[in-house]
């Protein structure tokens, strides 16, 4: 699922919020996670690269689609050249019609797309619910005692997310008659008519009420909280009532496929962008928009074509196209494959580890996002996973990215990211991103969604400046280079807790490409 979570202090705004836009971009923010302090040394790289040659590295991105035309993105878009642009044939052979610049798992061939689609909870309740809805509990089998487990808790679940999100909606509604009072309470308190942040900081509010105002005003002139914010919140909630949690919603009907039938591979359409590509433009603009032209932020790779391989709709992704599209951008030469999505349920694990297996058997590494629930996922399930329940052992190129944010006293890892000590391999940046988004346009976004493709940009730079090194070894460089700050006392996300940011990742280290691009040269220079 590709929305985000953001989770903001009013009480208005109590709860979660999903792909939250932000207002207009600061010096502080453009390109910081470029830069230095808890950011990751890119720029510093670059200059010790000055006198090196690059090769040209493909990264996949598998995602809700790429605006392929963005002027950011100009000359960075993969093209198959084996294949003729337009002539309904697959000139290339590889199952895939015109393939252009990579593939679309969930439209139709006559080019309809899919856009919303149900949570994999909801999936699971409505393939189950004939079989269990009116069934007794004592007359189910031993056989079957785990699958009706199953189907009551995700029923549950559902339940208790269309009440809560049916609560969501009259307080959202109420926002916009909210925002046009805020001004003249704060007037009245401050006694000016014109006010800043910093007015705004400096104002003590006396009363809960106010304290709430103050909140609201901020979120106001930062550019958090607008009209159009509360729009898009409200759609998207109500998206989650109609769609996503609807059980009777046919979620493949422009597809056409059997999304259980892995052997039914002849699906899908060459349109990359969809109807909504706002999330995967702008993972694609952090691994490589282009660089130095004082449009919006900066890729971290150079020298990177992207595939889009869209299988992320508005909605839980389908197993079935996460190993569909592994699969295409591994067999079209992606050396690197990004994975900004995640659900908590998933119905074919074992098909997407074998395509995991395929990747990793190929030298493909896979960049995953941690996820968005402020949750352990050591003990709380995020799919897909670096450990399988079924695995022995780990893949060698698989990586899980915490978020992290430019505030590293306290505040390093960012609010809404998950963690883990076991299961989360590294942070990067992944709060307050400004990139690429659809129609040449950019925007400010946060997620563990913005921080894969940070290490996904890193391993395609290093790949690029540095081709004779495995895939296996510029993981383990990323890993073993990224600067550690163990022993630092961290507001756990989701919490006030404090921990040791150590104890929320395997490294409990912020990746650092400047250092890496140092290992990267020593191991170079030792194999001459």
């Amino acid at each position: 699922m590709k929305k985000l979570v953001v989770r903001l202090s009013f009480s208005f705004f109590a709860f979660g919020f999903s792909s939250v836009v932000f207002g207009q971009v600061d010096k502080d923010v453009l390109n910081w996670y470029n830069g230095g302090g808890s950011g990751m040394q890119t720029e510093k790289a670059y200059k010790s690269l000055k006198k090196k040659k690059s090769t040209t590295v493909i990264v996949a991105v598998i995602d809700s689609g790429i605006d392929i035309e963005h002027e950011d993105l100009k000359g960075k878009i993969w093209t198959n050249t084996k294949e003729i642009a337009g002539n309904g044939i697959d000139d290339d052979k590889n199952g895939y019609v015109d393939d252009i610049h990579g593939w679309n798992f969930l439209g139709s061939a006559g080019g309809a797309n899919q856009n919303h689609a149900r949570l994999e909870k909801t999936r699971i309740y409505a393939k189950l619910k004939g079989k269990y809805e009116n069934m007794d509990a004592s007359k189910v089998s031993a056989e079957d005692k785990a699958e009706y487990e199953l189907f009551q808790k995700v029923k549950k679940e559902i339940t208790e997310d269309k009440d809560k999100y049916s609560e969501y909606l009259p307080q959202l509604e109420q926002l916009p008659m909210i925002l046009q009072m805020v001004p003249g309470m704060v007037s009245n308190a401050i006694g000016k008519t014109e006010y800043t942040k910093k007015d705004l900081e400096a104002w003590k509010p006396d009363n809960e009420q106010m304290v709430q105002i103050k909140a609201v005003a901020m979120a106001m002139v930062t550019g958090e909280l607008t009209e159009e914010v509360i729009k898009e919140q409200l759609d998207q909630i109500k998206g989650m009532i109609d769609y996503n949690l609807n059980a009777d919603y046919d979620d493949r009907q422009f597809i056409g496929d059997n999304p259980y039938d892995f052997n039914d591979v002849k699906y899908g359409n060459n349109d990359v962008e969809g109807p909504d590509a706002l999330h995967g433009t702008h993972v694609g603009g952090i691994i490589g928009a282009v660089r130095g032209n004082n449009l919006g932020g900066d890729g971290v790779a150079n020298d990177v074509l992207l595939m889009s391989v869209r299988a992320v709709p508005d909605g839980d992704e389908a197993d079935k196209d996460v190993a569909m599209a592994i699969r295409y951008a591994v067999d079209n030469g992606a050396q690197v494959i990004n994975m900004s999505f995640g659900k908590g349920y998933s119905s074919n694990q074992k098909e997407v580890y074998e395509a995991f297996k395929y990747a990793d058997s190929k030298g493909v590494l896979l960049v995953h996002a941690a996820g968005n629930d402020n949750a352990n996922v050591d003990v709380n399930d995020n799919f897909p996973t670096s450990m399988y329940s079924f695995q022995k052992e780990k893949l060698d190129l698989y990586l899980t990215i915490g978020a992290s944010t430019r505030f590293p006293k306290e505040k390093l890892p960012a609010d809404f990211s998950n963690y883990g000590q076991t299961k989360v391999d590294v942070f990067a940046p992944g709060h307050d991103i400004y990139n690429s988004v659809p129609q040449s346009a950019y925007k400010k976004l946060n997620g563990t969604s913005m921080a894969a493709p940070m290490v996904a940009g890193v391993a395609a730079l290093l790949k690029s400046f540095f081709p004779s090194l495995t895939m296996n070894e510029i993981k383990n460089i990323i890993l073993t280079t990224a600067k550690s700050y163990k022993g630092t006392q961290q507001l756990k996300p989701g919490s006030e807790d404090k921990v040791d940011f150590a104890t929320l990742s395997v490294t409990g280290s912020v990746v650092d490409v400047n250092a890496a691009v140092k290992k990267c040269l020593a191991l170079e220079k030792s194999k001459k």
